[in-house]
């Protein structure tokens, strides 16, 4: 933030020098060759009101009385003209008439009277421009440093105070405070930061509970087995010095090491078992969505990104229903499943197809040119599983996984068949939801 104030403070320095040079120059050399109308302007009044006089046998009344008995027009840059008859007035009111400083003035007499001529002389015009150019350039400074101030308070500042937070995070710093902000530009942007620590904090949590989980249960497997297996060599070791000698107890033996053999299989399941669980968290909020919204959002996002990609793409006609399920998690699931067809089809064509059979709604993500053999369609649900077709595309084999899952929790079902159409193998991926 100190290289913005030191911009705040740059910007003002060099204002303030700018206007110091500009009204340099206007006192200087500005209006060095400004005329002098008025003078020229007051020895016509001079000439006219000595003629008005002789004719009219009075003073004029004001200036626009001398103007239309002259008929030659305004005289520039006077602004006013007033009289006094010295034999009708008091010597202090005659004074007092002369030396009234309202404005720039010029005084002449005639033979019976006293006149001042009041104009705009060229200084007072060059102040009254200075004036006004200070105002308006002070103006805009204020301006300049309002915008500035409110950059630097709306976003700048908000995003100083968040540029800690992604270091934080990557470190593993998972209980760095966000306050709550309501600006416009970084509500929102806060708001999903701190959703986001609160599920990496939430997953950190679970997954050290898993760990500390599947130790215990393996301690605890792993001492039951040594039971089952130190009863096993101890009978080995009497069967190998041929300590029992009776068939029948040599055939009680082989049995008991049978039932600790089955003993030490039902453990070793138990930990594959544990293994084998769910190592991905899944929520889901389900309730009541409509199926073109869905659709819709697919479309927006799809459209633009398959024209670049140079894929054909369309989306039959779709009508709106009501189903079950997240909006969100059902939106995740297709885009999944788009990205597959992206990734592992010929990049020709996908299309997507909807249809509505008893109490389900089906959509359909198809796309041509599918090389996965027969025999590995049924596990491509599987997680961390991927098909000899991938290549050297990257991946985790967890994208259809997840898929699954997801349908499963929103009550619903996702499966793969493929069709051929003689001349193409289609994978067709088959989304279904329950309607409401």
């Amino acid at each position: 933030m100190k290289k913005v104030n030191r911009l705040i403070f740059l910007v003002v320095i060099i204002f303030l020098l700018l206007m110091c040079t500009v009204n340099i120059y206007l006192i200087q050399k500005g209006f060095q060759n400004a005329d002098r109308q008025y003078r020229v302007s007051i020895n016509r009044i001079e000439k006219a009101v000595t003629a008005f006089e002789k004719e009219k046998k009075r003073a004029p009344v004001n200036l626009e009385e001398l103007i239309e008995y002259t008929g030659m027009g305004e005289y520039p840059k006077v602004t006013g003209l007033y009289s006094i008859a010295p034999a009708d007035s008091r010597k202090q009111e005659v004074d007092s008439f002369l030396r009234e400083e309202t404005s720039d003035y010029a005084v002449f007499a005639t033979g019976d009277h006293y006149y001042k001529i009041t104009y705009r002389s060229d200084e007072q015009i060059k102040g009254q421009m200075i004036l006004l150019l200070n105002m308006i350039g002070f103006i805009l400074l204020a301006g300049v440093l309002a915008f500035l101030f409110y950059i630097k308070q709306k976003i700048l500042m908000p995003f100083y105070r968040l540029s800690e937070v992604p270091y934080e995070l990557s470190k593993g710093n998972l209980t760095i405070p966000l306050k709550e902000n309501k600006n416009r530009f970084f509500g929102r942007f806060v708001w999903g930061m701190d959703l986001l620590r609160e599920n990496l904090e939430e997953q950190k949590a679970r997954e050290l509970e898993l760990q500390k989980e599947k130790k215990v249960l393996l301690l605890s497997l792993s001492h039951d087995i040594k039971t089952p297996l130190s009863a096993i060599k101890l009978y080995a070791k009497a069967l190998s010095k041929n300590l029992y000698r009776e068939e029948q107890k040599k055939l009680e033996i082989a049995c008991n090491i049978n039932d600790k053999v089955d003993e030490i299989e039902g453990y070793i399941s138990e930990i594959v078992k544990a293994s084998n669980e769910d190592f991905l968290h899944f929520e889901v909020k389900n309730g009541e969505i409509y199926m073109k919204e869905v659709l819709e959002q697919i479309r927006e996002y799809y459209e633009d990104k398959m024209i670049l990609n140079q894929i054909e793409f369309s989306m039959g006609n779709y009508s709106n229903c009501l189903v079950y399920g997240d909006k969100e998690r059902l939106i995740e699931v297709l885009q999944n499943s788009i990205e597959n067809a992206i990734k592992y089809g010929d990049g020709k064509k996908i299309w997507l197809e909807t249809d509505r059979e008893d109490e389900e709604c089906r959509i359909r993500i198809c796309n041509t040119g599918c090389k996965l053999p027969d025999k590995e369609l049924p596990h491509i649900f599987d997680s961390f599983f991927r098909g000899s077709n991938v290549k050297k595309k990257q991946g985790s084999g967890l994208g259809l996984y997840i898929c699954r899952q997801l349908m499963h929790l929103m009550e619903g079902e996702i499966t793969a068949v493929m069709v051929s159409d003689g001349t193409d193998h289609i994978m067709k991926i088959c989304i279904v939801v329950h309607l409401v």
